[in-house]
């Protein structure tokens, strides 16, 4: 597979990503409040005035170039579901891509979120996402909260949505965006994650 090249400011932030726990990052793990996982952005999430504020310290991933950066305390199985779903991040949106073959020229929602939780070996087949309704464990997960029904699917990875809904006008396909799950659609989808994630 080719991989597209990632901008420079993006590779020093992923570098720092993989460098493992700073002080203040192993701080801000432990001092996770307890409601985290029920927090549909994900793990050690705080309110923020705007979803345009939310950054690393707030709420985990964070957004350079597009790309997603996990934080530098995040277990490595999310490290490794970030840099997989920033690997087709920007594809073209294709019915049914992704699913004859992780390796496609686009994909529709679920071959995205296959892909990604495959490039942490936490899935081994496509799934459709019917399928992904059942994945898991039901609940928000503490890193990794996937949202599914028979017609949808998409993912919340250290509070950054990985879908292929809701983009600019006129582009579609997989990707990274700083946009909570809506409230009035949450209802008509099973709430999902990894199990320990």
């Amino acid at each position: 597979m080719l991989r597209r090249p990632i901008p420079f400011v993006a590779t020093l932030a992923i570098a720092a990503s993989l460098a493992g726990p700073t002080a203040s990052g192993a701080a801000a793990a432990s001092s996770y409040p307890g409601w985290a996982p029920n927090v549909p952005w994900g793990a050690g999430c705080e309110p923020a005035s705007s979803p345009s504020l939310r950054t690393a310290a707030n709420c985990g991933g964070t957004l350079v170039d597009g790309e997603a950066v996990a934080p530098a305390y995040a277990p490595p199985l999310v490290k490794r579901v970030i840099a997989a779903a920033n690997e087709i991040n920007g594809k073209p949106y294709a019915w049914g891509g992704g699913h004859a073959s992780f390796i496609a020229k686009g994909y529709d929602c679920s071959g995205a979120v296959s892909y990604a939780l495959h490039g942490a070996d936490l899935l081994g087949y496509t799934q459709v996402s019917g399928q992904l309704a059942h994945y898991g464990d039901p609940g928000p997960g503490k890193w990794i909260t996937i949202y599914a029904n028979a017609e949808h699917v998409f993912m919340v990875v250290a509070g950054l949505r990985f879908d292929t809904r809701n983009n600019i006008e006129k582009i579609s396909g997989p990707r990274w965006k700083m946009a909570a799950p809506e409230a009035t659609v949450l209802p008509r989808f099973a709430v999902r994650h990894p199990v320990g994630l």
